[in-house]
């Protein structure tokens, strides 16, 4: 009798199961896709954007970070949350201040969705945080990272500042948009929609909570 090539099939059943497992992957993903593609490409209500989209999108680094009461640990610990990032020193100017009312504010705007945002002020310096900042930052993640890390992986716009801008990380954990600096109420009324229209693009996919 004629021998069985036996290798034949293996490799026959390794095809399958690679295919197989890919078309799980694309299952799994196409939630996301989607909603990706109904922001990026279809825009909703035709209208576009008003922060700027980071292309390409830059993953959360493995970044060192201390929180006020000084627990280490790592940026990637925040992903699986959207993110509404600020940098600044710990002292805080009146521009840092500004950046910090409107983060407050534009995560309080979303309503019930506001539980999946969180906002994160990356202090990129050893001075002290204000006391009199602190009631208003109950709610917020406040960490220390080395100005050098942040400054690899952030980047404002043309002429800006790293902390002249508001910055957003999707859940996947994706630095992904950069809103205009020096932001006012009006901006604020424009960026608000950006994150409305995002929030509900992702809602098939994206739950509150880590």
């Amino acid at each position: 009798m004629p021998a069985i090539n036996s290798s034949g099939v293996r490799s026959a059943d390794t095809r399958s199961g690679r295919w197989k497992m890919m078309l799980v992957l694309l299952v799994c993903a196409s939630p996301v896709v989607a909603s990706y593609f109904a922001y990026y490409v279809i825009r909703p209500e035709g209208r576009r954007n008003f922060g700027e989209l980071i292309d390409p999108q830059r993953p959360l680094p493995v970044m060192a970070t201390e929180s006020l009461d000084g627990k280490t640990g790592q940026l990637t610990a925040l992903k699986n949350q959207w993110l509404l990032l600020s940098v600044a020193g710990g002292a805080c100017d009146a521009h840092c201040e500004q950046n910090l009312y409107f983060q407050r504010q534009l995560r309080e705007s979303m309503g019930r969705e506001k539980e999946r945002m969180d906002r994160v002020w990356l202090v990129n310096d050893t001075a002290p945080v204000r006391a009199a900042l602190l009631p208003a930052l109950a709610s917020a993640t406040v960490l220390r990272v080395a100005p050098g890390d942040v400054a690899q992986w952030l980047e404002p716009a043309p002429g800006k500042r790293l902390q002249d801008h508001l910055y957003l990380v999707d859940p996947l954990g994706n630095l992904m948009m950069r809103f205009p600096a020096d932001m006012d109420a009006d901006a604020a009324a424009k960026a608000k929609r950006d994150l409305e229209r995002l929030l509900r693009a992702s809602s098939s996919w994206d739950k509150e909570g880590r």
